[in-house]
């Protein structure tokens, strides 16, 4: 278990918060990264920047809303988020619980038709793609559930029931493996190029699969990657020269997108998951 408190230079606000990890079973492993609880027993604001994987939620405790600009939306009890380009603003009320399946990059597609960038940008219920009556049956279980791990299983069973296709798509697999070894800094059509397939057809494919085109899943491992990377760069611009910007204004525009900040202002105080 990991306990935010315990982690050195953590934002105070963050530091109420307590998350427990768990990894999924051989047979999900292909398809789920990992499942996390988060648990607040105070009002607690936090800011989430674009990940590589789509999320399913399962809050069996509490309230989470949303900030949309001025706005604040209360999110559904069991929610999928697909990938996106821009940061979000979370509040979590007192005594909240959310149970997060995280999926391999591509997962989803194990357990739902729906093609995956038909949830770009997007926060749906997960009664979309789901019976209702057996997503509330799973709430309440959750909610019963003497601890964390029993939790864990409740959902590893569900998604096993729905696993449909436990084949990943091997030419998408390299293809993430190739963005991800070059850091996100890789010219789309040389990517194709060691793929042996169209352009069109692959960009089709992943898109459908992963969630998001390829240059747009490139462009978050690539500013995720700078900001892992940033303490071990002497100033921005060589941290931003080597993450494949030239231009800088180029470059504050995509990071102020992702971050909802300067990267000044960023880097002066990280709070982000």
């Amino acid at each position: 278990m990991l306990h935010l408190a315990k982690v050195p230079g953590l934002p105070a606000r963050l530091k109420k918060m307590k998350v427990e990890r768990f990894l999924p079973s051989a047979v999900l492993l292909p398809f789920v990264r990992e499942f996390l609880i988060i648990e607040s027993d105070l009002d607690i604001s936090s800011k989430t920047i674009p990940d590589t994987s789509m999320t399913m939620a399962f809050r069996y405790m509490g309230k989470i809303m949303r900030m949309d600009g001025d706005e604040t939306l209360s999110l559904p009890g069991i929610a999928i988020a697909g990938l996106r380009k821009s940061v979000r603003q979370f509040i979590y009320t007192k005594h909240t619980a959310n149970l997060l399946v995280i999926f391999a990059p591509g997962g989803i597609n194990a357990f739902s038709r729906l093609p995956a960038h038909e949830l770009f940008e997007r926060h749906i219920a997960a009664e979309n793609l789901f019976p209702a009556t057996e997503l509330n049956e799973i709430m309440e279980r959750l909610a019963e559930a003497a601890n964390n791990k029993r939790r864990v299983d409740v959902i590893q069973y569900f998604l096993l029931k729905y696993l449909k296709n436990n084949e990943p798509d091997a030419l998408i697999n390299e293809a993430l493996h190739l963005i991800r070894q070059h850091g996100g800094i890789i010219k789309i059509r040389d990517l194709v190029s060691s793929l042996y397939i169209s352009q069109d057809a692959f960009e089709k494919r992943f898109r459908a699969t992963v969630g998001s085109t390829p240059k747009q899943y490139a462009s978050i491992v690539r500013l995720r990657r700078l900001i892992a990377a940033y303490p071990s760069f002497t100033s921005l611009t060589d941290a931003s020269y080597e993450a494949g910007y030239f231009d800088q204004s180029h470059f504050i525009k995509d990071f102020r997108l992702f971050t909802g900040q300067t990267p000044k202002d960023f880097f002066r105080s990280p709070e982000y998951w």
